[in-house]
């Protein structure tokens, strides 16, 4: 009879001393002094800094809106729609940060070729 084909329970294994230990003070018990906090980890691949992905989200929950307001649940459709105005305000930040950034580099693009001009300028002729 071959057992091949039979799924296998779970087993754990054995924790190792020091191994991907998070860096900080341990406390009298042993454990991180860090708090278990569900949001804390909620961010941690970024993907409330990339605007495609926060567009994404907001239009998902434009979407599940729409779909519980043709479904008759007022209720659940202004909770979706509560998560998408976030979503919009976010995806405002994103925008206008990213809009700043660009000034900001066409503006230092326009100021070199004048200093560039000014230092030329500023320097003795020799013959």
């Amino acid at each position: 009879m071959n057992n091949n084909n039979r799924r296998r329970n779970f087993r754990p294994r054995p924790q190792k001393n020091n191994f991907r230990r998070r860096s900080g003070a341990l406390n009298s018990n042993g454990s991180n002094n860090i708090n278990n906090n569900g949001n804390l980890n909620f961010n941690r691949n970024g993907s409330m800094n990339n605007i495609h992905n926060v567009e994404k989200t907001m239009q998902k929950f434009q979407q599940l809106a729409k779909d519980a307001q043709s479904n008759g649940d007022p209720v659940l459709a202004q909770n979706y729609l509560q998560h998408a105005d976030h979503y919009l305000r976010r995806y405002n930040e994103l925008n206008d940060r990213r809009e700043n950034v660009s000034e900001k580099i066409v503006s230092e693009e326009r100021s070199s070729p004048k200093e560039e001009i000014l230092k030329k300028e500023n320097q003795p002729i020799t013959n």
